[in-house]
């Protein structure tokens, strides 16, 4: 029987809490469509984390755990995805020794990433110079990454298209190099997200604490959409609201409600037939049903400490297996004393 070959992706994300419902919409639901279409490794980058948290790292442990709790309850299945630890897996540092030689340094100062921090740093008055060597080299080392696995596709937001794009560039330059056609030139695939706002209308994030966590139990739940902005103009329950108008709250309602559901509100809002207390009031009654499982499955995970630890080793160490023959054909391809 003729095996059937699958493309590869590459993707991770930084231990830096209990992720929210902006990571479950907007990367998680997408990652669990994928994994059953790709050969898919999924990787908790700890390593970038130091980036910008070498100094706090006391939470390290636990917010690696509770990562893997969230992508595990929420769908990421190990059983046909490849889930790994960054810091298990030494040759991605290896191929990130190699890649940093052949990067020129201005393809690494055009990363839009680097740019904003750049820029944040100079409106707070404080000296570029600051900014970390791990931090200025973290996109050679998204790079490596992706390329020790030689993925085919790297499924991103648009706003990370940069990254893939310096990841093609250092693969193509490698290849011309060494004369040899060892590296994809990875593609993005672009990720077709659900943008959840955060509570108060900005972009969702723990340290803005306009999130709803994954993990949040109901009733924590029913308090935050509490503070969710509505439409500003209306003041009193009997105004008449506009969906249209409504910054947030709507919004949830588009991605939690049924059609039948998103014109009930809208109509019970534009007549003033409901007030917003009591649209915030079913909308999380609506988030806290379609969380309830996921919620349920992260309880019992919770309870199997030993199955999580073995989910990371065994996942490293099969990641492992395939990192270790790319530094083979990368160090033959550059000729290293062996």
């Amino acid at each position: 029987m003729t095996e059937i070959i699958k493309n590869k992706i590459v993707s991770g994300m930084r231990p830096t809490g209990k992720l929210h419902l902006g990571h479950y919409f907007g990367v998680l639901k997408n990652w669990i469509n994928l994994q059953k279409e790709y050969e898919s490794y999924f990787f908790i980058a700890d390593w970038h984390a130091l980036t910008t948290k070498y100094n706090q790292t006391e939470d390290m442990k636990e917010n690696i755990e509770n990562v893997l709790l969230d992508w595990l309850a929420s769908g990421i299945n190990p059983e046909i995805s490849t889930i790994y630890l960054q810091s298990l897996v030494p040759e991605t540092a290896q191929l990130h020794i190699y890649l940093s030689m052949i990067t020129p340094q201005n393809w690494v100062e055009r990363d839009p990433t680097l740019k904003d921090l750049a820029k944040i740093m100079k409106d707070k008055h404080e000296n570029i110079s600051n900014l970390s060597y791990g931090l200025f080299g973290y996109p050679v080392l998204m790079s490596a990454d992706i390329m020790l696995f030689n993925s085919n596709f790297v499924p991103v937001g648009i706003d990370q298209v940069a990254h893939v794009e310096l990841t093609r560039d250092i693969a193509r330059r490698f290849n011309n190099i060494y004369k040899i056609e060892l590296f994809n030139e990875p593609q993005p695939k672009l990720t077709k997200t659900s943008l959840l706002k955060g509570l108060d209308g900005n972009k969702m994030g723990k340290s803005f604490n306009n999130d709803i966590k994954i993990s949040d139990s109901p009733e924590t739940t029913e308090q935050k959409i509490k503070t969710g902005i509505t439409d500003r103009n209306r003041i009193k329950k009997n105004d008449k609201g506009n969906p249209q108008n409504c910054e947030v709250i709507y919004d949830y309602w588009k991605i939690f409600g049924s059609n039948n559901e998103q014109i009930e509100i809208c109509t019970d809002c534009q007549s003033a037939k409901m007030g917003c207390a009591e649209c915030k009031k079913k909308l999380a009654r609506k988030i806290n049903e379609y969380m309830a499982p996921i919620r349920d499955k992260r309880k019992e995970l919770e309870k199997q400490p030993d199955y999580l630890r073995n989910i990371i080793y065994e996942g490293s160490k099969k990641a492992q297996i395939k990192a270790k023959e790319t530094i083979i054909k990368v160090e033959n391809a550059i000729r290293m004393y062996k």
